[in-house]
């Protein structure tokens, strides 16, 4: 089978490499597009998958979004002409599911956050399986278009892609850091995103306060450049903002903390037995409300409050789960009931 995958954004890079493996070990043809967004790019090359650069992203503003959307979708589906693709696989892609739908392609949509409601809704309607958390409520998504085609998987996907990742505290050495200090890992808000249109306030004094502690050292890592450029005029001598893709897992596992306003990496610190916080100002996904009520999220309201503490090695119980589970899923949209 030839399947066709496109990656949008940094975290996908992680959720689906386990599953172009899979893919490939078992004999299918996997062909690999990505937009040029945050370390999406650097991260394929760190992690040597061998992919097409097509297109960029176009800025936060719906009529932005938009153009980049025709666009984008315009140059995949001329991509696709004379591929003979059996299979489009995206984690919340738009291209793919337009460029897939204009070539008569079966394709699948993930994401596990349901409150984007402008991407669900062209995803859901035109894709022939949204792949999402059991977590998730399935009526939150009939609006989208995607009743009958929901196909849930126990647990969080950072489970499934970190199931065989073990951390290297090399990362710790790569960046300066200095062992003997509180770490902690601070990733900015997704203040490119249409879901996340709050002005987050508590950010720039959350920035403040560490910046405060000499008994801190942070890794803040921005998702644009422009979040870069105001993290560098901040000029703080204790926050290091990192030149290019890291070992972002490994990371995660190795500092005292985690603080994000988003959710993967967040996550990625819940599936690894890291404390993290989270300052996300957007609406709380399904997701979320559950690792907040099993006390696994923290939720950062007033930043003196914020007590860090050194941790020693990382005991804490991981589970594991297999991303065939997602390769599996994904292959039934291919076959003629899927």
């Amino acid at each position: 089978m030839k399947v066709w995958v496109d990656l949008t954004n940094s975290p996908h890079v992680l959720v689906l490499s386990p599953v172009i493996e899979l893919l490939r070990a078992d004999g299918h043809e996997v062909t690999v597009t990505a937009r040029d967004f945050a370390q999406t790019l650097s991260l394929l090359e760190r992690h040597r998958i061998e992919h097409t650069a097509i297109g960029r992203h176009r800025g936060g503003r719906a009529a932005s979004k938009a153009i980049g959307l025709a666009s984008r979708s315009r140059a995949l589906t001329k991509f696709a002409k004379r591929r003979s693709f059996d299979l489009a696989i995206g984690h919340g892609s738009n291209d793919i599911s337009v460029a897939a739908r204009i070539r008569g392609i079966p394709a699948v949509t993930m994401f596990d956050y349901e409150w984007a409601s402008l991407q669900h809704n062209v995803n859901c309607r035109l894709t022939q399986r949204t792949i999402v958390p059991d977590a998730i409520p399935p009526e939150r998504l009939y609006k989208y278009g995607a009743k009958g085609k929901i196909y849930a998987y126990p647990g969080l996907k950072e489970e499934y892609y970190l199931s065989e990742f073990e951390p290297d505290e090399a990362v710790l050495d790569e960046l300066g850091l200095d062992r003997t200090k509180k770490l902690v890992l601070l990733r900015t808000p997704p203040d490119v995103s249409l879901y996340h249109r709050l002005e987050n306030d508590l950010f720039p004094a959350l920035i403040e306060r560490l910046a405060a502690d000499d008994q801190v050292q942070v890794v803040a890592l921005p998702r644009t450049s422009q979040q870069r450029a105001e993290l560098v005029e901040l000029a703080h001598s204790n926050i290091l903002i990192p030149d290019g893709a890291i070992d972002g897992p490994s990371l995660v596992a190795s500092v005292d903390a985690v603080i994000g306003a988003g959710g993967t990496m967040n996550r990625e610190a819940v599936a690894l037995g890291t404390p993290v916080w989270t300052t996300f100002a957007g609406r709380i996904g399904a997701v979320d409300e559950m690792l907040l009520a099993d006390g696994r999220l923290k939720r950062l309201a007033d930043v003196d409050a914020l007590k860090i503490e050194k941790r020693g090695a990382a005991g804490s119980d991981r589970v594991r789960r297999d991303p065939r589970l997602f390769a599996d899923l994904a292959l039934g949209a291919a076959s003629r009931d899927g």
